[in-house]
């Protein structure tokens, strides 16, 4: 007697049914990615131990938001046109980045004598929960006396995030009020008009960061 095999039905009702599910997960997986692509900044050119970054053309940077400051006033860019502003974005329970930013801001703009009064160093909470206006009021006040803080509702700080490009998460894991944030991390410089000029490491030193503005205000 002969041997029957029994060959996969691959017409059934189940086998379509799987089919149907991997396609599914793939234009998930695919919406996923073009989501994040979009809220990360496009890839930046490999310059060494450059402090900028090199940024594709094309790729807009920065542009209108509406957020409150750490007096409880609500500001939006246009308060800031005349002057160049240094943005910074992170979160106040950063236990080094986001510190070490603001400090390099706030001693860069020092370094540049009076023309440091032209410049608007500006720090845009990711963690709007938490960045109170009273906490940023503290906080941004440990860094220079005229760094302003912005926060606001988390619709409002996400779409001024993605304006810039910033990439944020929060990190799971840890007591619900001690999570840690996962962002990306530079220093951004704009025009008195508000448009995009340059994207600084933030790992920049505060030499590096003056020198990177200073050839803007000539």
């Amino acid at each position: 007697m002969g041997t029957m095999t029994l060959e996969p039905n691959t017409r059934g009702p189940s086998y379509r049914l799987i089919l149907a599910m991997m396609a599914a997960l793939a234009i998930i997986a695919l919406i996923a990615f073009a989501t994040w692509r979009y809220m990360t900044p496009e890839p930046i050119a490999r310059t060494g131990k450059a402090t900028s970054l090199a940024i594709p053309g094309g790729v807009k940077i920065g542009g209108a938001f509406r957020l409150t400051d750490h007096t409880g006033q609500t500001v939006t860019d246009e308060d800031f046109r005349g002057r160049f502003m240094l943005i910074s974005f992170g979160y106040g329970f950063c236990p080094d980045i986001c510190p070490t930013a603001l400090q390099t801001m706030g001693v860069a703009i020092d370094l540049l004598g009076p023309d440091g009064e032209r410049i608007q160093p500006i720090f845009i909470t990711i963690d709007p929960e938490r960045d109170t206006v009273d906490f940023m009021a503290d906080y941004v006040a440990s860094f220079h006396p005229r760094l302003v803080g912005l926060t606001g509702s988390k619709a409002d700080t996400d779409k001024t995030a993605g304006l810039f490009r910033v990439y944020h998460a929060q990190v799971e894991g840890g007591a619900p009020d001690e999570y840690l944030m996962d962002h990306s991390a530079f220093i951004y410089l704009m025009d008195p008009d508000g448009a995009f000029l340059k994207i600084v490491r933030h790992t920049a030193t505060p030499d590096e960061l003056a020198g990177e503005i200073r050839a803007y205000l000539k």
